[in-house]
């Protein structure tokens, strides 16, 4: 029974033994009325909650069969349907997503505290939302519909008083991972952020390095960054004398940190020893771009002066031609300065083979990932996916 109270399932204010005695016949018996004995199945008893100066919310989230899980918030309770209050996204959101989604209801501007009442704690929901849309990532292929309604919030607390979840039939339950292999399931429209990559690695100098995927919430890191990216390297790097404005526009560090995992995938590279929330101090980032229509990607980096000379782009681009081959891409192409012997050097060592373009003035280097994976699969071939440096 999805909308309890529609047949009386739901007894506020009880303060005796007695009266909940009294609530579960009565509930008993509305149930059996409008549906049948077979539909009740017992009653959970809670302790009261203290409603006032508190709002009530749904957060859920439901299949669409062109988009996959789609995640709902807005103003809850049993009167849900009526006020239509409500904002649609595609999971899974980051904080900054998670507030945007939150503005986009009217009851956002209750929220932020009205009338003498206090605002929510808008941090801790903004959390809740995160939260829930990674539960909703994690088990697409299991949970067809879930919502927590009512979701009462106040300035202190937040408490889900109902939820509800729905499993997909026994014939798509098979299905364990992104690919999607049960016709009736369908994908999540974004690809989840790939926690695979994360790891702690110790640079030639001793220096704790974390690398991970790059985040939407990194753009203030990356324009730390190239504040300490000199001029040679930008030149080596873009080809031009691009400016520290323009490189760190927020238009440009939109497209950067915010990025579709089925199509690109940037590492950055994280100083271990300086890295504490806000106080992290990216030093590197490299990415692969997928080209359009052919199974070949495109190469790029950049390490900070300070940090180069340690491995790190080595180790970047190790770990990137893994992700290549385990998306089946079949070539990994870079374009190089002959000036830049250091990364020459370094593409050449991972197995990249040059070629000088007199026209362009330029080194293209191209790595068949097919043919070194048939090396790795020869036993005579000592070869491993993670060599270190």
């Amino acid at each position: 029974i999805t909308h309890k109270t529609d047949v009386g399932g739901v007894k506020l204010n009880i303060h005796s033994a007695e009266q909940v005695r009294e609530a579960f016949c009565e509930i008993e018996k509305d149930v059996e009325a409008k549906f049948s004995r077979d539909y009740f199945q017992g009653v959970t008893v809670q302790p009261m909650v203290d409603v006032r100066d508190s709002y009530e919310l749904i957060v859920g989230a439901s299949p669409d069969f062109q988009f996959g899980p789609v995640m709902l918030f807005g103003s809850g309770g049993t009167l849900v349907e009526i006020y239509q209050d409500k904002a649609l996204a595609l999971p899974p959101l980051n904080s900054n997503l998670a507030h945007l989604m939150m503005k986009e209801t009217k009851i956002y501007k209750a929220l932020k505290g009205t009338r003498g009442r206090s605002s929510v704690d808008l941090s801790a929901l903004e959390r809740l939302i995160v939260n829930f849309s990674h539960l909703v990532m994690e088990k697409w292929n299991w949970i067809r519909e879930i919502e927590i309604n009512p979701l009462l919030v106040s300035n202190n607390s937040l408490v889900a008083l109902d939820a509800r979840v729905i499993l997909h039939d026994a014939c798509s339950m098979d299905v364990d991972d992104y690919t999607g292999r049960a016709a009736k399931v369908i994908r999540p429209a974004i690809r989840p952020y790939p926690t695979q990559y994360e790891q702690n690695w110790v640079s030639k100098k001793g220096r704790v390095i974390l690398i991970r995927a790059i985040m939407p919430e990194d753009e203030p890191l990356v324009v730390d960054f190239h504040k300490r990216v000199s001029e040679e390297s930008v030149y080596t790097r873009f080809f031009s004398d691009m400016k520290y404005e323009e490189r760190t526009s927020h238009d440009r560090l939109t497209r950067v940190c915010h990025i579709d995992y089925d199509r690109d995938i940037a590492l950055v590279a994280l100083d271990g020893e300086k890295c504490s929330g806000s106080d992290c101090k990216l030093v590197a980032a490299a990415r692969l771009t997928k080209e359009h229509g052919v199974d070949v990607a495109e190469f790029s980096i950049l390490v900070s002066d300070a940090y180069q000379g340690q491995g790190i782009g080595e180790k970047l681009l190790r770990e990137l031609v893994c992700h290549a081959k385990a998306e089946g891409l079949h070539a990994i192409e870079a374009i190089v300065m002959p000036s830049n012997r250091a990364m020459i050097h370094v593409l050449e060592k991972v197995g990249f083979e040059a070629s000088y373009d007199k026209e362009e003035g330029v080194v293209k280097q191209y790595l068949n990932l097919q043919k070194q994976s048939e090396e790795e699969r020869d036993p005579s071939v000592q070869l491993s996916c993670f060599t270190e440096p």
